[in-house]
């Protein structure tokens, strides 16, 4: 491997890993955030445990996250200076309003929460929930302001071979980032839902903490089935917003060698031979992409030979047909776990609003401690199709991968922060997941447990988890 694709890989494993945190740290914010809402407004100290059990969880990653941010940050000055002189005055507003503003506000109001129980009076403490969680929003907002420059660039200027910010309001209304951050931003909700859900179905399979649980299971989960359709809805939006903008990319997510015919079938799956630029064998559904791509049965998509000509003319010499086989799959594999996250979601709020959570069969429960892993699946897919889908381009149309790396660094050299950076990342990430493990296993600590004899919502309920009848039980 040559020191391009050694720096693509290691910049595509530290972003992966980080991308492990960063969708727990938006999802459970707002969970916990909802939950203390739920304690102050109802004065039912349940959720007040509820708060308490989950932030611990929310505490952990967001230490993680810290860390492995703050390594991905090195690679921009290590592997990508040419990326980095030629793009700087565009990305140094929104990745330094994101580190002065949203990390800060996240991280001075989670030390606030963390520190602030029975210290500050509950409604300055539930606003300080309310804006770690609004801070993880709003960071998740500058970084993909930064990143959809790099799939559409608007609002700079060419100037002494740099790429200058000119208009920071087109930077913010940039057509790619009004569909990929509400499509990120909903993923994210629906990992910690699904983190929640998961638990909280393991837990009620063991019959542990039943009433708790059984709660914790009931506001995770509506949470994943409205965040579970709005990931699909904006989806469908970006994706019909990028056959116009990048139809290179979304013929490759496709397998279109050819320009399709009119009206367009979906091709579900197919034996892609990006040597021969053909595909040996599809199975598809008619009429279906010209309905995705224009929102009616009609309509071709230009295909990628076509497409190769066309930016030859527009760019100049070159291979621009992305990794056909790469971009593909992982967009059928971000499909793929979207559809299941929504079929789960949507069962499991009948179940939890219907009949009791704890009651469903118990494959039901396995399933959903398994699920856990869904939207992680979701979130990398997707990420590799748009990053992978956008090559050779680091900034479509501006810059290539090849241009943008550093000049003068060896092999050996990414090779081995390479090796260096995923050790740190596979060690950081096994303590967070030994952790998120022993929390899991430990429950809500007898300290933050109402008094089974006097519980504040005035239900009763047995020291042995056995819900009561209306009156207290006696042991």
């Amino acid at each position: 491997m040559d020191v391009t694709e050694l720096a693509r890989l290691q910049f595509a494993l530290t972003t992966v890993f980080h991308f492990f945190c960063v969708p727990i740290s938006i999802g459970l914010s707002f969970l916990v955030a909802v939950m203390e809402t739920l304690y102050v407004v109802q004065k039912d100290d349940r959720y007040k445990r509820m708060a308490k059990y989950w932030g611990t969880f929310l505490v952990i990653n967001f230490a993680v996250g810290v860390v492995t941010g703050i390594l991905q940050e090195f690679q921009f000055g290590m592997n990508w200076s040419n990326f980095s002189r030629f793009v700087g005055d565009v990305f140094g507003a929104p990745l330094a309003i994101e580190a002065l503003l949203a990390f800060f506000l996240e991280s001075t109001f989670i030390g606030l929460w963390l520190f602030g129980w029975n210290r500050l009076p509950k409604g300055v403490h539930l606003a300080a929930i309310w804006l770690v969680s609004i801070g993880t929003m709003l960071s998740a907002l500058w970084i993909l302001a930064a990143n959809s420059f790099m799939q559409r660039p608007v609002g700079y200027a060419i100037r002494n071979g740099r790429a200058e910010l000119t208009d920071l309001g087109a930077l913010l209304t940039n057509g790619q980032l009004l569909w990929e951050y509400p499509h990120t931003l909903f993923a994210a909700l629906a990992t910690g839902a699904f983190l929640v859900a998961g638990i909280s179905a393991w837990k009620l399979l063991k019959k542990q903490d039943v009433p708790f649980f059984r709660t914790s299971f009931r506001i995770a989960i509506a949470v994943a089935l409205v965040s579970s359709f709005s990931i699909a809805l904006f989806g469908h939006g970006q994706a019909k917003y990028l056959v116009r903008t990048q139809p290179m990319k979304m013929a490759a997510s496709e397998g279109l060698w050819e320009t399709s015919e009119d009206p367009a079938p979906w091709t579900v799956i197919a034996a892609i031979d990006p040597k021969h630029q053909r595909n040996d064998f599809e199975l598809k559904i008619p009429y279906l992409l010209s309905y995705l791509s224009y929102g009616k049965f009609s309509g071709s998509l230009k295909g990628m030979k076509d497409l190769q000509a066309e930016y030859e003319q527009l760019y100049g010499p070159g291979h621009y047909i992305p990794p056909v086989r790469t971009t593909f799959w992982s967009f059928r594999l971000m499909i793929a776990a979207g559809v299941a996250m929504i079929l789960l979601a949507a069962y499991g709020t009948w179940l939890a609003f219907r009949k009791k959570a704890e009651h469903a069969r118990p494959v039901y429960l396995k399933t959903m401690l398994a699920a856990i892993a869904l939207p992680f699946i979701g979130n990398t897919a997707g990420w590799i199709m748009t990053e992978v889908g956008r090559q050779p381009w680091t900034v479509f149309g501006l810059l290539t991968t090849e241009d943008a790396v550093s000049p003068g660094v060896g092999a050996g050299e990414v090779l081995f922060t390479l090796l260096a950076f995923s050790a740190v990342y596979l060690t950081v990430l096994g303590v967070m997941a030994y952790l998120f493990v022993r929390t899991a296993r430990k429950g809500p600590s007898p300290e933050e447990a109402v008094d089974p004899f006097h519980p504040s919502s005035g239900e009763s309920i047995d020291p042995y988890g056995r819900e009561g009848t209306g009156r207290v039980v006696a042991q």
